[in-house]
C-alpha cells in the first residue's frame, strides 16, 4: 500500500468535498445502528471524513502514512490517531461502527490482505456492530485502463493521471480473483521562479468481484445492503459499490 508520502499536502485539494460521504456514513448508522457514539475509521487520510462525523460521534482513526496522519491531528485535535496498517493493527478498543471509505479497501493489492482487514474490523467491533466500506468495481477498474489522461489545474499547479494494468497488457488476474490497475498520479506544482517540481505518486488498486466480497463478509458479517454510486442496479459494471453489514455475534 501506498504511504501518500508526496500526495499528502495535496490531497484534500485534489480529492474535494466528502459532505456526500459523511451524509451517506450518518445515513446508514441511523438505519441500522442509531444508538453508536463511537466510530472508527480505516485508511483516515487527513481526517476530512472524519472531522465531518465528529460532532456526533468519538471518532477513532488509523492510517499507515504519518504525512497524512500530521495532517489529520491539525485538524482533530480531539481524536485518537494511530499509526499502523489497517491489515493488521490491534487497539484495546471496540467501536459501534468501523468505517473504510473512498476506495481505501482497493489499496490493498492482495485478496488475502482484504480478509485480513475483515478480521481486524471484526475484533474490532461491538456486538451487532456496523461495518461499512466501498469498492471501486472490478469493471471500473478494467474500464478505466487505456483511458485517456486526466488532467486539471488547481491552485496554480497541475496534476495528471493514468491508470494502466498493473503488468501490462492484458490486466492480469490476482491470484485470489480480481483486477490489479496502477494509478499514477503526478503533480507538478509551481515554484516561485516559474518552474515546476514534479510529485509522483504510484497507487496500487485491486478489484474485486462483488460474489467474492460478499462470500468473504458472509462467515462474520450480516451483509445488510449494497448500493451502487448512482443508484442503479448493483453489479460488477457498477461505478462505486456501498457495503453496509452487521458483525455476527461470536459462537
Amino acid at each position: 500500500m501506498t504511504d501518500y508520502a508526496a500526495f499528502s499536502r495535496f490531497y484534500d485539494r485534489i480529492v474535494g468535498d466528502r459532505a456526500e460521504e459523511v451524509a451517506r456514513v450518518l445515513g446508514y448508522i441511523e438505519q441500522y445502528r442509531p444508538s453508536a457514539t463511537s466510530l472508527l475509521e480505516l485508511g483516515c487520510g487527513t481526517g476530512a471524513l472524519l472531522e465531518g462525523l465528529a460532532g456526533t460521534l468519538e471518532v477513532t482513526g488509523v492510517d499507515r502514512s504519518p504525512e497524512m496522519l500530521a495532517i489529520a491531528a491539525g485538524r482533530l485535535p480531539s481524536a485518537r490517531l494511530v499509526r499502523a496498517d489497517m491489515t493488521a493493527f490491534s487497539l484495546a478498543a471496540r467501536y459501534d461502527v468501523v468505517i473504510c471509505m473512498f476506495d481505501t479497501l482497493n489499496h490493498v493489492p492482495s485478496f488475502p490482505g482484504w480478509r485480513s482487514l475483515f478480521d481486524r474490523v471484526y475484533e474490532h467491533l461491538a456486538d451487532d456492530g456496523l461495518f461499512i466500506f466501498d469498492v471501486n468495481t472490478a469493471g471500473r477498474l478494467r474500464g478505466l485502463h487505456g483511458a485517456p489522461c486526466f488532467l486539471e489545474e488547481f491552485d496554480g499547479n497541475i496534476v495528471m493521471m493514468t491508470v494502466e494494468p498493473a503488468q501490462g497488457e492484458p490486466a492480469p488476474r490476482e491470484p485470489a480473483g480480481g483486477w490489479l490497475s496502477l494509478w499514477r498520479t503526478q503533480i507538478f506544482e509551481r515554484q516561485d521562479n516559474g518552474l515546476f517540481r514534479l510529485h509522483d505518486e504510484q497507487i496500487l488498486q485491486l478489484g474485486v468481484p462483488l460474489a467474492r466480497i460478499a462470500s468473504a463478509l458472509t462467515v462474520r458479517f450480516e451483509l445488510l445492503t449494497q448500493e451502487s454510486l448512482d443508484g442503479s442496479p448493483v453489479s460488477d459494471e457498477s461505478d462505486r459499490v456501498y457495503f453496509a453489514c452487521r458483525r455476527r455475534p461470536a459462537h
